[in-house]
């Protein structure tokens, strides 16, 4: 591949295998397109789709993908811990080499356009492509929710920019754009208390006055009776990951909560995780030329 293009589009379904299958399926064995990782989880109902190509590839794999998920996820029957708006909920694109984000831009409204063609299915531009400062925030742009937002699109302010000026029926509304890498990282506390993990996102994300490059919310995890800090990162070059777990397990430590564990959803670069290891064993004068790995 001359030009490489990522994309990690999250679809509002973590439950039925047949479905996610379906969904996969749409990125496997076809040429300029190599599907990297998938990840689901039941309590947030919702699976993570990693994958890279070159940019017309990768656009047809995912208006295709969009198309699966039209046509197999009823929104009126989703239930799920995490946000979401449409059977697609969010599809970023994430310029990776000889490429930049002008060109994550024009696949993104180009994916849009086509998708909101064939199927019938609203988009919202969204990051780096938002067409008005009030759309950039993805929580902005998905607040109401697919319960919601029927009645949020007669507002002007919140008229799509492609596809029709109301939800699909059943698909609900889609966020596309252009954005830099994210990672995604949950962290689980020792309490089945939503309301400890609800306090704590709040104080540790940036509209609330924490860390900078920080997005938080509060999730639980049914099947282990746990509470969540569900995270999601926005330059890990500036705020790290070892940042938002030491303010987690601090803020944690004011209701006599620990950290229990953590997990990575989608892929995570090496360079993010080496930044931890240099962190917590006070490496000195330490360079990323010295995993061995970057040397082959």
């Amino acid at each position: 591949m001359n030009q490489i293009m990522e994309c990690v589009p999250n679809y509002s379904e973590g439950r039925d295998m047949a479905k996610i299958e379906r969904i996969l399926d749409c990125f496997r064995g076809r040429e300029g397109v190599k599907l990297l990782d998938y990840s689901y989880d039941k309590n947030h109902n919702r699976s993570v789709v990693t994958v890279v190509g070159e940019p017309e590839p990768l656009r047809d794999a995912v208006v295709d993908s969009i198309g699966v998920a039209v046509e197999l996820i009823d929104m009126t029957k989703h239930e799920g811990q995490h946000p979401r708006m449409g059977c697609v909920d969010v599809i970023p694109f994430i310029p990776i080499r000889n490429c930049g984000v002008e060109d994550a831009d024009r696949i993104a409204k180009e994916t849009a356009k086509i998708a909101s063609e064939k199927f019938g299915q609203p988009f919202f531009l969204y990051e780096q492509s938002a067409s008005a400062p009030h759309r950039q925030n993805l929580a902005e742009v998905r607040k109401g929710q697919f319960e919601g937002m029927a009645e949020k699109m007669k507002d002007p302010l919140w008229k799509p920019d492609f596809g029709p000026d109301h939800p699909h029926p059943t698909g609900g509304v889609t966020a596309i754009g252009a954005r830099p890498a994210l990672i995604a990282y949950n962290v689980n506390l020792d309490t089945p208390d939503l309301e400890i993990a609800s306090k704590i996102a709040k104080r540790i994300r940036y509209i609330g006055g924490g860390l900078r490059y920080c997005k938080a919310l509060g999730v639980m995890l049914e099947d282990r009776n746990l509470a969540q800090v569900s995270i999601n990162m926005t330059d890990f070059n500036k705020t790290s990951v070892y940042s938002i777990v030491e303010m987690v397990r601090m803020e944690a430590k004011r209701y006599g909560v620990n950290v229990v564990g953590t997990e990575v959803v989608g892929l995570i670069p090496m360079k993010a995780l080496i930044d931890c290891a240099e962190y917590y064993l006070q490496i000195e004068n330490f360079s990323i030329d010295q995993v061995l790995e970057s040397r082959l």
